[in-house]
């Protein structure tokens, strides 16, 4: 049994089954050949859950292991509505129905209390998280249906425009400060997320809606997914300034296994050791304080450092950080204990 349960702060595996008609969602409950997450993998790496992405694809998908020409800007195009609802709702309905097939051992979650319950009860948890609000209306109607079905946390953007704001184009190297901030609608999203307890989440958001969000919301800033400026200088890591507003707010960064995002050269290379997630984990503690970072792998969305290849491996990344130091109480806060302080505080309960 692996010493830590891990929680982790982004995934997109419900976009792997999305477009894979050869995949059931029954074979999420076995050993699979491919992809990151599987509950039988899951459980030999001590991989509790976490934040399940519905994310509604461009017709043109980034193939991680050719991606475009990031020397200049890369914004894919914004996605029609009415495409972005249908798609929103299979992928949330197969969530459900993963939920139902499981007879018990996957559970959505809606409050921190069942997070809680379904790690020391080794029951696998999931979040309802989108990434991108685009099945989302101007007049929010949208959100209200899917808060009642579960909703509980919601990047406002991905890395293209919505009604919304605009997300931050994928550049190397690049500062995030590409692009304008929230709209009015962006706005009253937000403070409609807080009266509900809707987590936002900023890891695509530019620098302009990062800056927008803290001054608007009263929840803690958080991103699931991103990595340090000063280490990885790609528009979708967080600059020091971002870093403290996001200490200041007590929220809290999740560290985003994609090899883009943690290379100091911004190369896709895999075959990197562990140091270079160390690194960005020792920059997150230092400036952001012990009880503000996590896991955000990012798994079956992006190119993942062999070392951490698939869920079965994170006790490789855990061995690596009791190798720099890290002891177990620090290494319990990373894993899952400071994902469930920032909910409790943001959902209330």
């Amino acid at each position: 049994m692996p010493e830590f349960s891990i929680f982790d702060g982004h995934n997109d595996t419900l976009l792997r089954f999305y477009n894979n008609d050869e995949l059931e969602l029954s074979d999420f409950l076995s050993e699979m050949d491919g992809g990151h997450i599987d509950l039988v993998r899951a459980r030999r790496g001590g991989f509790a859950g976490g934040f399940f992405a519905v994310f509604v694809p461009n017709k043109e998908r980034i193939d991680p292991d050719n991606m475009p020409d990031l020397s200049k800007p890369y914004t894919p195009p914004a996605v029609d509505f009415g495409f972005s609802q249908i798609a929103a709702n299979r992928l949330t309905a197969d969530l459900f129905r993963l939920e139902s097939l499981s007879e018990g051992q996957v559970k959505v979650v809606r409050t921190a209390d069942e997070l809680q319950n379904c790690i020391d009860n080794d029951i696998f948890a999931a979040i309802l998280h989108f990434e991108g609000a685009e099945a989302i209306d101007e007049d929010l109607n949208a959100l209200e249906v899917y808060y009642q079905a579960g909703l509980r946390s919601l990047g406002i953007v991905w890395s293209r425009p919505t009604i919304f704001a605009h997300g931050v184009p994928i550049a190397f190297p690049s500062s995030p400060d590409i692009g304008p901030g929230l709209t009015d609608a962006g706005k009253r999203l937000v403070r409609r997320c807080n009266e509900l307890g809707i987590m936002i989440d900023l890891s695509h958001m530019n620098e302009k809606g990062f800056w927008d969000v803290a001054a608007l919301s009263d929840a803690p800033l958080v991103a699931t997914h991103s990595n340090v400026h000063a280490l990885c200088p790609i528009s979708r890591n967080l600059t020091d300034k971002q870093l403290d507003a996001i200490k200041a707010s007590d929220g809290m960064v999740g560290l985003n296994f994609a090899t883009g995002f943690l290379n100091e050269d911004g190369s896709w290379d895999a075959d990197r050791p562990l140091d270079v997630m160390v690194r960005h984990l020792d920059y997150l503690v230092e400036r952001l304080g012990e009880t503000r970072v996590g896991l955000g792998s990012d798994y079956d969305g992006a190119r993942i450092p062999n070392a951490v290849g698939d869920v079965s491996k994170l006790p490789n990344l855990t061995a690596a950080l009791q190798a720099a130091g890290y002891n177990d109480a620090l290494l319990h806060k990373l894993t899952h204990q400071n994902w469930l302080r920032v909910l409790r505080k943001t959902w209330g309960s």
